[in-house]
């Protein structure tokens, strides 16, 4: 079972208590009226995808109820740290450190 670090409850705790909500980080257009249908396609439905680390978006739906943001590598499923949303995107030596 996967166990994941809730940064609001402190806790780690199963899987299925959490629901993936997208990727992190994502710039929102300030005026999306004023995107083309493809640019605001591109927003919506484009993401990087890559394999290996990632920042994604997480929701505690069975516990406290709030948002966060996860570091984690999506090939091997391991979570490697999480934080509360709004902060900013850790530094590449924060990863690091917390590899170790």
């Amino acid at each position: 079972m996967l166990l994941i670090d809730c940064p609001y409850c402190k806790e780690m705790r199963p899987e299925v208590e959490f629901s993936h909500a997208g990727e992190a980080h994502i710039d929102r257009p300030a005026d999306p009226s004023s995107l083309s249908d493809e640019e605001w396609e591109s927003f919506l439905f484009l993401r990087s995808n890559r394999a290996g680390i990632c920042f994604e978006r997480w929701y505690h739906i069975h516990g406290c109820g709030r948002y966060f943001n996860a570091v984690r590598n999506n090939v091997s499923e391991k979570f490697i740290l999480t934080y509360p949303a709004g902060q900013k995107r850790p530094s590449d030596a924060q990863i690091k450190g917390a590899l170790s």
